[in-house]
């Protein structure tokens, strides 16, 4: 079997139903985070990870993904014609190489551990692959999440998920992982929970959207019965496999913006426009100047 991970699952058919009106005609993963679609973020943690190869599971009238992923030729053009050089090799330099992004439809909400199930063909059977869940932004000043994981992959091998910690009076409303040594950058899971009851999580480390599985996950997704409402729970199917392979917490320190709610997004934009050197210092006095009125 093939242990380099080469390619990342980037699940992108949700309706964005809580960013209604915007989300009518513009995927909520095209929503943009300062000058960037939500999705992009994503794919630049992937790429600084070092995958090659992106399978984004889509649906209906997510065109606009693809499209993004490809060259424009009459912008391109039009820029060239202009002398916008910086801008034209910005816009080049987001391109993945061709053939290295494939799309394919899931064709109905089905769930998570479903569009997961929809990539096998594409990922195959011989190699573990990476899943990034978009609306999940891990934002680092280090390393990225992914790439972290990553690490602990070539060390430990098996299964990762990524964890951070949350409150404890939270923690019902994630999945949570329960792990040999809660402190540790990398350790060993030992119970899995979608939802505990309140008073009733193994600990506060939740499941923040990032993983790395072997492919054995596919044949279990196939035989998966619907879990939580109606859906496929990728998270079943990491209970079943976890007790024929091994699974490890790996703890992202960075801040992470759930960007499918609305506070989430917002507080996205804020942090990534302060990170920006060109943007940081206006931008902080913009914020000061409406806290004070």
């Amino acid at each position: 079997m093939n242990n380099r991970i080469r390619k990342a699952v980037i699940p992108v058919a949700g309706l964005g139903t809580r960013f209604l009106p915007a989300t009518k005609a513009i995927p909520k993963e095209m929503l943009t985070i300062v000058d960037r679609p939500v999705v992009q973020h994503v794919v630049d943690e992937a790429r600084a990870a070092g995958i090659e190869h992106f399978v984004f599971i889509t649906g209906r009238n997510k065109g606009v993904i693809e499209d993004h992923f490809d060259s424009a030729f009459e912008l391109e053009a039009t820029l060239e014609r202009r002398g916008k050089v910086k801008e034209l090799e910005a816009l080049r330099a987001d391109l993945p190489l061709a053939g290295a992004t494939s799309f394919t439809r899931q064709q109905g909400p089905l769930g998570l551990g479903h569009a997961v199930w929809c990539a096998r063909d594409i990922i195959g059977d011989d190699e573990p692959f990476a899943l990034l869940l978009p609306d999940m932004l891990h934002h680092s000043h280090g390393k990225g999440c992914l790439a972290d994981m990553i690490d602990a992959f070539k060390k430990h091998g098996g299964n990762h998920i990524a964890v951070a910690p949350v409150p404890e009076d939270q923690t019902h409303q994630y999945g949570i992982v329960g792990v040999e040594d809660v402190k540790a950058k990398v350790s060993k899971i030992t119970k899995m929970v979608e939802k505990p009851a309140k008073g009733t999580a193994p600990s506060n480390l939740h499941i923040t959207g990032r993983y790395i599985l072997q492919p054995t996950i596919f044949n279990l997704l196939a035989n998966q019965e619907a879990g939580a409402g109606g859906e496929i729970q990728l998270t079943d199917s990491m209970i079943a496999l976890s007790r024929l392979e091994p699974f490890y917490a790996c703890r992202f320190d960075g801040d992470i913006y759930d960007t499918g709610s609305k506070i989430g997004f917002l507080l996205a934009n804020i942090a990534y426009g302060l990170s920006r050197s060109d943007l940081e210092p206006e931008l902080r006095r913009e914020i000061e100047r409406l806290l004070e009125s």
